[in-house]
């Protein structure tokens, strides 16, 4: 479930581009991001680098393939599938990069990955969960090499329906590396192998069952800013078909642990609770102001599939719809399912177990599905660990999450810096309940939401034409006039 907005910057070499640059680390300075690892940190990785725990199993005959953003290096997931032999479905087998192969409880590496709880990423650059001997190299499931993984292997229906998850460790081999540019080219002209048909097939049905059971995955668009030749500028990039293919794949695995730990009362699932009303009333308020039509009868999940993030003002609804997103976070179990273990975006059971050397949480509720598939005991150390991990990865997440904002706030000034005293369309989205004159305004089509300043009573839902009155990068604030 795509739920992460991505921006990426194109930076030239002109001062403003050095503003960008200046402003970034500035941010990372006042947030305490971690920095570059320490020595001890960097002397381990290296260490187990070079000495992998591989398993017995060798699945290097499964011809693997991984999609991926242009220029990646950490590569949590290799993918392959097949059709069934025995039904008319599919089988899925979904390597995933073990990390448990390379560090020990408690060792240096593990010590930091717990401070830090996840990658941050912020316009172009990454601060990176584990060292890049371990995330970028030897565990990273890059072309031509041999690597320990935990191997899913699902059976899916010919409705798209998981019917069996078991996963077990094993040495797996990629034998292609594509950009999502790739696979969806190769997809379109004709020229892919089975397993990307096979995706796209399997992709669809999971769309639709998505849909019939009343989740939503949110297909947020990649904001991509140009910071060159004196001013700067945006563009969104919507999501191309196989990414969101692709990110079933990983919804699908994410299910199948979920349902292995809460059928054994023991793990660590990730949860959402129902959206608050009054959210969704905004994003009402949001969608008439960017001029697009929700019928009042009309759900919300049905609303976001209606969307098309490659119009401008669809791109900004789906990135305001991420207010519903807000209150994620995790919950760990021994013995007792939770009370309210669902993900109420996705209307079922869900857990994170996909992206390991970019995410803490999915180390251990991966280790913990393997237990429970070779019907052995969770180690204890991940028990040990289970009950801190809520605490540790909603931290990480309020870190990643000011990142961000911070990030997405400096763009913004940028792009607006030069068009002080101009005035947008625009629609109050929220007012300030101790000060009415005072609310969140977006505007129609930068897809910016931004502070407002009126003379009277902020005329809530109402489209308006608002002055900007500040647009500070160094400060990273944006404020407008009304009135």
């Amino acid at each position: 479930m795509p739920s992460n907005r991505v921006v990426r910057v194109r930076r030239g070499a002109d001062e403003v581009a050095r503003t960008m640059q200046e402003g970034v680390e500035r941010i990372r300075a006042e947030l305490d991001l971690p920095g570059e690892f320490a020595e001890p940190v960097l002397a381990a990785a290296r260490e187990a680098a070079s000495s992998p725990r591989m398993p017995q199993l060798d699945r290097s005959d499964l011809p693997f393939l991984t999609i991926d953003p242009e220029g990646a290096r950490d590569l949590d997931q290799a993918l392959h599938i097949e059709r069934d032999p025995d039904t008319d479905g599919y089988v899925v087998h979904y390597a995933i990069a073990d990390v448990m192969a390379f560090v020990t409880p408690g060792d240096p590496v593990d010590v930091e990955s717990h401070a830090r709880g996840e990658t941050f990423y912020g316009a172009e650059s990454k601060i990176p969960l584990h060292p890049p001997a371990i995330s970028e190299d030897a565990a990273s499931l890059l072309p031509g090499q041999v690597r320990p993984a935990l191997l899913w292997t699902i059976r899916v229906d010919a409705e798209g329906e998981g019917t069996d998850v078991v996963v077990e460790r094993a040495q797996v081999r990629s034998t292609a590396q594509l950009t999502y540019e790739q696979a969806q080219a190769a997809i379109d002209d004709g020229s892919a192998g089975e397993v990307l048909h096979l995706l796209q097939e399997i992709g669809e049905l999971r769309l639709a069952r998505d849909a019939a059971r009343g989740g939503v995955s949110l297909p947020l668009p990649e904001q991509e800013i140009d910071v060159e030749e004196g001013h700067w500028t945006l563009e969104f990039r919507s999501l191309l078909p196989v990414e969101q293919w692709n990110a079933q794949i990983s919804l699908l695995t994410g299910f199948g642990a979920a349902s292995l730990m809460v059928y054994a009362r023991v793990g660590l699932l990730r949860t959402l609770p129902p959206p608050d009303p009054r959210d969704v009333q905004r994003l009402h308020r949001t969608a008439a102001g960017l001029g697009i039509e929700w019928p009042a009868e009309q759900l919300y999940p049905d609303f976001i599939r209606s969307l098309d993030p490659s119009v401008p003002a669809h791109a900004a609804m789906v990135v305001a719809s991420t207010r519903l997103l807000r209150g994620s976070g995790y919950v760990a179990f021994d013995g007792e399912v939770p009370a309210e273990p669902q993900h109420s975006a996705l209307a079922s059971e869900y857990a994170h177990v996909t992206a390991p050397l970019r995410r803490l949480a999915d180390r251990y509720a991966g280790e913990v599905c393997v237990a429970l598939c070779a019907e052995q005991e969770v180690p204890g150390w991940v028990l040990e660990a289970l009950p801190r991990l809520p605490g540790e990865m909603a931290a990480s997440t309020q870190r990643a999450r000011a990142y961000e904002r911070a990030v997405t706030d400096l763009v913004e000034a940028g792009l607006l810096a030069h068009r002080v005293g101009e005035q947008f369309d625009a629609v109050v989205v929220s007012v300030e309940q101790d000060d009415p004159r005072r609310g969140v305004v977006m505007l129609r089509t930068e897809g910016v939401e931004a502070r407002v300043v009126g003379a009277q009573e902020l005329p809530l839902g109402t489209e308006v034409v608002v002055t900007l009155a500040q647009a500070d990068v160094e400060s990273r604030t944006v404020e407008f006039r009304l009135g």
